[in-house]
C-alpha cells in the first residue's frame, strides 16, 4: 500500500526523532537495525519505548565510540553504495548526503571534496539519515510533505564551538521553507533531520486531505515540561482532494498610484508565478479613495513578489500572512463547437466551465458575441456527457 507521509515538526525534527517516529509507526525495527548495523561504522542501534509529556513514543538511540577523525563525502556515498540496502534507499540516503555536503561547502566557502563531515558525517549521522530512508521504504512511503518547522532558539555546541540556532547549515538547508521559533531555548532541528525534510518532502505546508492509516511518534533526547518533544508522522492515502498548501497573503492599501500603473503591476505580478492579485475598492484616511492590492503567494515565492510590489506600486508597507489554500482535483476535456476547439474545466464534484481564454480567441477571430461562444461550449459539453 502506498503512502502519504505527513511530517509533524511542530517540535522540530532530527534524524533519530524521526527514525523513532517511522518505527513507532510500523516499520520494521529488526530490519532498521540489521541494515544500518550492516554499514559498520561501529555504531550501537537500539529502540526504546518512552513518554514526552505523557505520550508514548519511540526512541532511536545510536551509540558511538568518540573519535577525531572525519569522513568525506565520496567516503560516505562509498560506505552506502556497497551496504545491502534496497537500491531506491541507496538512493535517497546518497541524495541527502549529497544535499548535507553542498550546505557544508557553501557555508564554509570551501570546495565541496575538502568539506570534513563533523556532526553529519558522524556514524551516528549515517545511521540516522540511512535508517529514516529506509523507515519510508518498508512503510511505502511514496509521498513527504513537512509542516512548517519549529527550529529553536538559544545557542548550539558544535565542533565549529557555539552556534545560533538554527545553526547556519540548518538555516541554510531550510531557506525558502516555512520555519518558527516557541518554546524552550534549545536546538529542536538539527541539519540531519532538516536535510532529510528539504531533500525528500515535496512540499511544506498543511496537513494534506488524506484518509489517516497509522501514526508515530519519535522522541527527542530531552523531556520539556512545556511541550512534547516529539517529532510526528501520519501516513494516509489519497482522499481525493487536489491541493491543501500554505499560502503566503500579501497586501497593501494604496492610494496614489494611476489605475493604469496599478493594472500593469497585477499582470506584471501573475507574470512572476502569483497564484491569484486582487483589487478591492477601499476607503482610507481623510476620505481618500484608495485600492486594497491582494496578492496569494507560493511561500518560496513570496520575497520575489514582496519586492516586485514595492517596485511596480508606490507602497511604503506591506502585510503578509499565512493563510490555507485548498483546491479540488480537476480535470479538462476539449469540444468541438461550430467556430472551433473550446477546453472545458471539470472539477472533482462534477461542476465544469468553458476555458475563458479560449472562448475570448474565437470571439475575437469570428466576431461573435463571447456570451455566445460560451452558450455554445456549454452545450456542446452537456451533450458530450448525456
Amino acid at each position: 500500500m502506498a503512502f502519504i507521509c505527513y511530517l509533524d515538526a511542530f517540535s522540530g525534527i532530527s534524524g533519530d526523532m524521526l527514525v523513532g517516529a517511522l518505527a513507532d509507526a510500523g516499520a520494521d525495527q529488526a530490519a532498521i537495525i540489521d541494515a544500518v548495523g550492516a554499514l559498520e561504522t561501529g555504531a550501537t542501534l537500539s529502540f526504546e519505548k518512552v513518554k514526552r509529556c505523557g505520550i508514548a513514543a519511540t526512541k532511536f538511540h545510536v551509540s558511538t565510540v568518540e573519535t577525531h577523525s572525519h569522513r568525506h563525502l565520496s567516503h560516505i556515498l562509498k560506505i552506502i553504495e556497497s551496504a545491502p540496502l534496497p537500491d531506491p534507499v541507496k538512493q535517497t540516503a546518497s541524495c541527502v548526503f549529497r544535499r548535507l555536503g553542498e550546505v557544508e561547502a557553501a557555508v564554509h566557502q570551501m570546495p565541496l571534496e575538502k568539506v570534513h563531515f563533523h556532526e553529519v558525517g558522524a556514524a551516528d549521522s549515517i545511521a540516522d539519515i540511512v535508517g529514516a530512508c529506509l523507515g519510508f521504504h518498508l512503510l511505502g512511503v511514496e509521498s513527504i510533505v513537512c509542516s512548517p518547522v519549529n527550529v529553536g532558539s538559544g545557542t548550539v555546541n558544535t565542533a565549529h564551538g557555539v552556534l545560533p540556532v538554527p545553526a547556519p547549515a540548518t538555516a541554510a538547508l531550510l531557506q525558502d521553507r516555512p520555519v518558527y521559533s516557541r518554546g524552550p531555548a534549545f536546538e529542536l532541528t538539527t541539519p540531519t533531520g532538516a536535510a532529510v525534510a528539504t531533500t525528500l518532502a515535496r512540499g511544506f505546508g498543511v496537513l494534506p486531505p488524506m484518509l489517516i492509516r497509522r501514526t508515530g511518534y519519535g522522541a527527542g533526547g530531552r523531556d520539556f515540561p512545556e511541550q512534547a518533544n516529539v517529532l510526528r508522522v501520519i501516513l494516509g492515502e489519497e482522499s481525493g482532494a487536489g491541493e491543501a498548501t500554505t499560502v503566503s497573503v500579501i497586501e497593501a492599501n494604496i492610494d496614489d498610484l494611476s489605475p493604469q500603473i496599478m493594472a500593469y503591476a497585477v499582470e506584471r505580478l501573475l507574470a512572476a508565478g502569483a497564484l491569484d492579485v486582487t483589487l478591492q475598492p477601499l476607503e482610507m484616511k481623510k476620505g481618500r479613495p484608495g485600492t486594497l492590492l491582494r496578492v496569494i503567494a507560493r511561500p518560496e515565492t513570496r520575497e520575489q513578489l514582496a519586492r516586485q510590489i514595492f517596485a511596480e506600486t508606490t507602497t511604503l508597507g506591506l502585510r503578509i500572512y499565512e493563510a490555507e489554500r485548498r483546491v479540488q482535483a480537476r480535470s479538462w476535456v476539449e469540444v468541438e463547437i461550430p467556430q472551433g476547439k473550446v477546453r472545458i474545466k471539470i472539477s472533482a464534484e462534477g461542476a465544469y466551465a468553458p476555458e475563458y481564454e479560449d472562448c475570448r480567441r474565437l470571439a475575437i477571430e469570428t466576431g461573435l458575441p463571447l456570451k455566445q461562444i460560451v452558450a455554445e461550449a456549454n452545450y456542446a459539453y452537456l451533450k458530450r456527457i448525456k
